[in-house]
């Protein structure tokens, strides 16, 4: 195998976590009064973390009145709601196995509340033992920052040139350049290819298989 470790983004890459998501932005957009949000809107705000989401999903963004319990009501409502829809994309639970199988370690690193992808993975990717959600309040800076990936990288006992980073959006593709790790990104996710070009991305995969053969090449 190439590589000794690949690590996963979680939503649009392992999970289509989208309907979920959205289905939380508008129950808290319903609850303080705001305007709803397409999916398409959702789909496009994604990838950077919750309050990024949700500043996006508001009409005055940042500057929202009591921007803060906005932010939080959508964390505890996306956190007991965050299986109602989400399941894995066509093919990843048999990448998954067919990686551990053959000796790559397995990694999650995500934008996503930390105890969401905990629990999310526990549910989904048991084989995965190495997993890290957004923990910005312990100190630990979120994508594109290296700070979770790196955290990561060690805990597995490897070197960032043993890993590759596997996403679906430009924070991805950012996110392993500035770990200084190789990057494929995957064509199923919540960004379109011309925009992931635009950002940097060269290396894609259409596939679960056509990510195990880039792994393994």
């Amino acid at each position: 195998m190439k590589y000794k470790a690949a690590i996963f983004d979680l939503d649009g890459t392992l999970l289509n976590t989208l309907d979920d998501l959205c289905d939380a932005v508008n129950a808290t957009m319903d609850h303080y009064g705001y305007p709803r949000r397409t999916l398409a809107e959702v789909r496009a705000s994604v990838g950077n973390g919750v309050e990024r989401l949700i500043a996006l999903s508001l009409p005055d963004g940042l500057d929202t009145p009591d921007f803060d319990k906005i932010a939080a009501y959508y964390r505890s409502y996306y956190a007991a709601h965050s299986e109602v829809k989400t399941a894995p994309y066509d093919g990843v639970l048999d990448l998954i196995d067919r990686l551990e199988s053959a000796g790559v370690k397995t990694a999650v690193v995500s934008n996503k509340p930390n105890g969401a992808t905990v629990k999310l993975c526990a549910k989904y990717f048991p084989r995965i033992s190495v997993v890290g959600g957004e923990r910005e309040a312990e100190g630990v800076r979120r994508k594109p920052y290296p700070d979770m990936v790196c955290r990561a990288v060690e805990e597995m006992g490897l070197t960032p040139s043993d890993c590759v980073y596997i996403g679906d959006s430009e924070v991805d593709v950012l996110t392993a350049k500035n770990a200084s790790m190789d990057c494929i990104t995957v064509l199923w996710g919540f960004r379109d290819r011309d925009e992931l070009e635009r950002k940097g991305a060269s290396r894609f995969a259409l596939t679960a298989d056509e990510v195990f053969r880039l792994i393994a090449e």
